[in-house]
């Protein structure tokens, strides 16, 4: 079970091991042909008393070669200069214990971690550079942001790393509504647990967990609960958050068409989500948030609620 925010950010490749020949391309990043990736022990434990663990740590064999290469993982959520140090060892005690040339890979949520991260690690002094380090880097700014239902659907591991990798970007709700559709769509493709690189072996079960897990405590994690509640589970009996979503709204004994019901479904997240950040609703708001039938006025207004100070400001434009 993922237990946090950072967890979820590089357990996804736990997850999705063939993740990494598919992502890394789109950051500008080449990726070798290869027959597997394997995750490996994450202890990097030298001297007992001075413990150090790396996030991920995975093998890629290569065709043609007997041994591939170490790739470590480690998910950053913000500037720390001791992670220098850190990394500089990781990298030399791979190398020292598997005798294969170790990469490292940084996961970031915002823009100036994922800036700070890609900076070369030079050791040595002025006359002389022992070593350089160079990190990989995902995160945003370097990974294009997914809002076509269409493309979120063709790739859902790609998919879902964006959305976490945006997680604070201002056009979430964007994101998580093509991934939502991107989750749906997959449905019908789910269930099945063979190699570990099919991208269909995570079901979309799985996947809607590591996102609300991956967004953290905040509005936009209210808001995929809310995406969810609006698709029908595709595991009855299975108890998790896709189900009881549904189940929770179904109980609400909604009757109105589509149109309407979905109107009524996206006024309900504007609210609720300016509730979760603590924004006070004058009655006028509340009545009319709740009365607006038009679609792409919600949307804009639900766009809004993530950022706004005061909940007049959904109405700005108007």
């Amino acid at each position: 079970m993922v237990s946090s925010p950072h967890e979820a950010l590089h357990r996804i490749f736990r997850m999705d091991p063939g993740l990494f020949a598919r992502l890394l391309p789109r950051a500008g990043i080449g990726f070798p042909e290869h027959t597997a990736i394997e995750p490996l022990d994450t202890d990097l434990t030298e001297i007992r008393p001075l413990e150090r663990r790396v996030d991920s740590v995975f093998r890629v064999r290569v065709p043609g070669e007997e041994s591939g290469f170490v790739l470590a993982v480690e998910s950053q959520g913000k500037p720390d200069p001791d992670k220098h140090n850190s990394w500089t060892y990781y990298l030399a005690h791979m190398y020292a214990k598997y005798r294969l040339p170790p990469f490292l890979l940084v996961v970031c949520k915002d823009k100036a971690t994922a800036a700070w991260a890609s900076e070369p690690i030079r050791v040595g002094r002025a006359f002389h550079t022992s070593m350089v380090v160079f990190p990989l880097v995902l995160g945003p700014g370097i990974l294009p942001v997914i809002t076509e239902p269409d493309e979120a659907a063709r790739d859902l591991g790609v998919a879902v790393f964006s959305a976490l990798a945006y997680a604070s970007d201002p056009g979430l709700t964007a994101i998580l509504d093509a991934l939502a559709s991107g989750v749906a769509v997959d449905a019908d493709k789910s269930g099945s647990r063979g190699n570990p690189e099919t991208r269909g072996d995570v079901d979309r079960v799985d996947w809607a967990e590591i996102v609300e897990i991956g967004l953290g405590e905040g509005p936009g994690r209210e808001y995929w609960r809310h995406l969810m509640a609006t698709y029908t589970p595709n595991f009855p009996g299975s108890n998790t958050i896709v189900e009881e979503s549904w189940l929770e709204g179904r109980a609400k004994g909604q009757t109105e068409g589509k149109a309407e019901g979905k109107a009524e479904g996206k006024a309900e997240d504007v609210l609720r989500i300016l509730e979760v950040r603590g924004i006070e609703v004058c009655d006028s708001v509340r009545e009319r948030v709740a009365e607006c039938t038009d679609l792409d006025v919600l949307r804009a207004w639900l766009d809004r609620a993530v950022s706004v100070t005061r909940a007049e400001e959904l109405f700005v434009e108007e």
